[in-house]
C-alpha cells in the first residue's frame, strides 16, 4: 500500500512566516475558499459577508464578465451568455453536455465541449477559471497577501481528462495547485479533525451536478479510502429536471419550453426554489413566468415531490451498496455516515440513508462547507504549516482499473480499482511475431475483460525494439498514478533502455452512462466477459501456433513425407479457421489436433538442427 505523507515533519511557522493556502471547493451549484486562520479551517466571506460564491459566469457584450450573485441576476433574460453548472461538462464532448439537456448552444469540434456566447466560444475550463480567479482575489484580500497554494477539491470519480481541466482552469486562474483532493476525502478530514472521530465512516455527497460515496477507515490520524464509487452525472440539477418535467406534463402548452432556453432556464430557477423549500416545509407554491408573457403557477407537495426524486435517490443507494461490497462491509459495520453537499438537505435523501445504514445521518457539519474546510486544513499543511504535534497521512483510492490491450482485445489491468494513490505499478510484456521492433501501447481503463467494453485513454508507440524471435523481447511497462489521480505511462525495452512514455490526457471525460455502468456491467457481465476472455486467449493461442507451423514448415517442410504432409496441412488448415470459433473448447481441440500432428515433425526438425550445430566440430571441441 502507498501511503502518503501530507508534509514534512516540524515546528509551525511564525505567524510572519506563514504560508498562506487555500483550500478550494469549486462546485456545480456554488464554491467556496476557505484557509486555516488562528489554526482553525474557516470558510472566508465576500465584502458582504457571503460565504458562498454562485457557480455562475455571464459574459457582456463589451468584453467584460460578471460572476456569482451578479451572475445569476442576469440569467433570465439571457440564458446563452449566463453559463451555470459548467463544472458538469468539465473533460466532456460536446455530445455528452447536449444529453444533459442544458439550455446553451454547444459547439460541435474535437476535443472538449465549448459553448457559443457573445464574447465568441468558452470552455467550461474557462468558466471554472473565472470562477477561481474570484475567490482568488477574494482569498487574497480576505487575507493580505499572496496565496502559494491551493488543494481544489474534485468528485471522488472525476476521470482523468476532467481532473487534468480542472486544474488547467486553475493554471488559468493564476493559482498554483499543491493538490486535487477527492470530494468526500476533503469532508472526512474536516469531520474527523474536528471530532476526532476513529472507525469506518461513509461520506454520501450529494452536490449540484456529482454524487460520491466513499468508505473511509479513520485511526488515530489516518485517513485511508477503503473504497469510492459514484456518478458524474447525478445530482440536485436532476432532481429539478425532474420536477420541470413534471410540470411540463401537468401544464397545457410547455412542451416547447423543454428546447427554448428563455423558457428553460426560468422552470429550472423555480424548481430549485421550489425543492429547497419543500426541504422545509410539506407544500409550496411555484410561480414561472416565460416569454411572451406566459406564466404558470402551481402547488407542489413534498409527497408528490418524493415521489418524482425515488428514482434518483435509488441510483445512488446502488452505489453505496456496490461501495460497500467493495470495501468488504455491510451497513451496520459503518460508525457514521457523514452528509455532503447542498442536495443531501432534502427530506427523502437523509431518510432513505439512513434506512440504508439503519442509523440517523450525521449533518451537525454545514454540508455545503465541510469540503472547503477539509481542503484547507490539507492545503495548511502541504503549504508547510504543521503544527506541534500534528501528525496525519491521508490515503485515497483510484476509482476505476487502469490497464492494457493484449493479443485479442483482451484487457490486462496493471492497477486495480480502489488501490491507494499514488502507486506505481509495472509488469512485463513481449513481442507477439519474430522481428517485431514496434510495440502498440493502448492504455484503457474499466472493469470489463475486453478493451472493446471500457474506456480508451490514450495510445503510444515503443519504437527501436531489437529484431528478435517472437516472446524473446522483454518490454516493461511502468503506470505512475500521481497523488491528485494524474496517470503516466512508460513503456521500457529491457536490453536497450530505449523507453517512450505518455501522460494520459484524454481530449474529454467519460459520458453521462459510462461511470456508472461500468461497474455495474463488470458485476452483471462477469460470466460472459469469463467466456469471452477464454475464447479470445485460445484463439490467440491457435494463431501463434498456426504462424509457428507455417514458418517451419516453409523452413524444413522436406522432412515430411507426402502423407505426413497432408495431415499437417490438414490440422494447420482447421486451426486456422479458429479465429472464427465461438466455442472456446472447439478452439482448444483444434489447437490440440495442430499440436499432437507436428508433434513428431518439431522432434525431426530439433534432430537436424542439432546435427547442423555439430557439423564439423570436432570432439575435443564438444568436451
Amino acid at each position: 500500500m502507498a501511503f502518503l505523507q501530507i508534509s514534512e515533519p516540524g515546528e509551525s511557522p511564525a505567524p510572519h512566516q506563514r504560508k498562506l493556502a487555500v483550500g478550494i471547493d469549486l462546485g456545480t451549484t456554488h464554491s467556496l475558499v476557505a484557509a486555516v486562520r488562528s489554526s482553525v479551517p474557516e470558510v472566508l466571506p465576500d465584502a458582504q459577508g457571503r460565504v458562498l460564491l454562485p457557480s455562475a459566469v455571464r459574459y457582456l457584450a463589451d468584453g467584460d464578465s460578471q460572476v456569482g450573485y451578479e451572475a445569476l441576476q442576469g440569467q433570465a433574460a439571457d440564458p446563452l451568455n449566463t453559463i451555470v453548472s459548467a463544472k458538469r461538462f468539465m473533460g466532456r464532448s460536446a455530445q455528452d453536455a447536449r444529453a444533459s439537456r442544458a439550455p446553451y448552444e454547444f459547439v460541435d469540434g474535437p476535443g472538449m465541449v465549448r459553448l457559443r456566447t457573445v464574447q465568441g466560444e468558452k470552455s467550461p475550463v474557462e468558466v471554472a477559471a473565472r470562477i477561481l480567479a474570484e475567490l482568488r482575489e477574494r482569498a487574497e484580500a480576505t487575507l493580505g497577501d499572496e496565496l502559494v497554494g491551493a488543494v481544489i477539491t474534485v468528485p471522488a470519480y472525476f476521470d482523468d481528462a476532467q481532473r487534468q481541466a480542472t486544474r488547467d482552469a486553475a493554471r488559468l486562474a493564476g493559482l498554483n495547485v499543491l493538490r486535487l483532493l477527492n470530494e468526500p476525502t476533503a469532508a472526512a478530514l474536516a469531520y474527523g479533525l474536528d471530532h476526532g472521530s476513529e472507525g469506518i465512516y461513509a461520506v454520501y455527497d450529494l452536490g449540484g451536478g456529482t454524487f460520491d460515496i466513499s468508505i473511509l477507515r479513520l485511526s488515530k490520524g489516518v485517513f485511508e479510502v477503503a473504497a469510492t464509487a459514484g456518478d458524474t452525472a447525478l445530482g440536485g440539477d436532476d432532481f429539478d429536471a425532474a420536477i420541470v418535467d413534471a410540470w411540463v406534463a401537468e401544464h397545457a402548452g410547455l412542451q416547447d419550453a423543454i428546447a427554448d432556453p428563455h423558457a428553460y432556464r426560468p422552470l429550472l430557477r423555480a424548481a430549485r426554489a421550489a425543492r429547497e423549500r419543500l426541504s422545509q416545509a410539506p407544500q409550496t407554491d411555484y410561480e414561472a413566468s416565460l416569454p411572451q408573457g406566459r406564466r404558470i403557477t402551481g402547488t407542489l407537495t413534498r409527497q408528490a415531490f418524493e415521489a418524482l426524486a425515488e428514482p434518483l435517490v435509488a441510483r445512488t443507494l446502488a452505489c453505496v451498496n456496490r461501495t460497500l461490497r467493495d470495501a468488504g462491509l455491510t451497513p451496520a459495520q459503518v460508525k457514521g455516515v457523514v452528509m455532503v453537499g447542498g442536495a443531501t438537505r432534502m427530506p427523502v435523501v437523509q431518510a432513505r440513508v439512513g434506512e440504508l445504514f439503519g442509523q440517523a445521518p450525521l449533518t451537525d457539519l454545514d454540508p455545503d462547507q465541510v469540503v472547503a474546510l477539509g481542503a484547507a486544513a490539507q492545503a495548511n499543511l502541504l503549504a508547510g504549516n504543521r503544527a506541534p504535534g500534528e501528525d496525519w497521512l491521508l490515503l485515497d483510492v483510484l476509482p476505476l482499473s487502469l490497464g492494457l490491450e493484449t493479443m485479442g482485445g483482451l484487457v490486462e489491468r496493471i492497477v486495480p480499482r480502489n488501490s491507494t494513490i499514488p502507486v506505481a505499478r509495472a509488469q512485463e510484456f513481449t513481442t507477439f511475431k519474430d522481428g517485431q521492433s514496434a510495440m502498440s501501447i493502448h492504455v484503457v481503463q474499466g472493469e470489463r475483460e475486453l478493451v472493446s467494453d471500457c474506456r480508451s485513454l490514450a495510445r503510444f508507440e515503443l519504437r527501436g525494439i531489437p529484431p528478435m524471435v517472437a516472446g524473446a523481447a522483454r518490454i516493461r511497462v511502468t503506470f505512475q498514478v500521481d497523488a491528485d489521480g494524474l496517470l503516466g505511462v512508460t513503456a521500457r525495452e529491457q536490453s536497450t533502455g530505449v523507453e517512450a512514455s505518455v501522460t494520459v490526457k484524454p481530449s474529454y471525460g467519460l459520458s453521462d452512462e459510462e461511470v456508472a455502468r461500468m461497474l455495474a456491467d463488470s458485476v452483471s457481465q462477469a460470466d460472459s466477459d469469463a467466456r469471452a476472455r477464454m475464447l479470445r486467449e485460445q484463439q490467440v493461442q491457435a494463431r501463434q501456433l498456426v504462424q509457428s507451423v507455417q514458418a517451419a514448415l516453409a523452413a524444413d517442410g522436406d522432412l515430411l513425407s507426402e502423407a505426413e504432409r497432408l495431415r499437417v496441412d490438414q490440422a494447420l488448415q482447421a486451426a486456422a479457421q479458429a479465429q472464427d470459433e465461438s466455442d472456446a473448447e472447439r478452439v482448444r481441440a483444434l489447437v490440440k489436433a495442430l499440436s499432437d500432428a507436428t508433434e513428431d515433425f518439431a522432434a525431426r526438425r530439433m534432430d537436424r538442427s542439432i546435427r547442423a550445430a555439430l557439423s564439423g566440430r570436432k570432439l575435443d571441441e564438444l568436451g
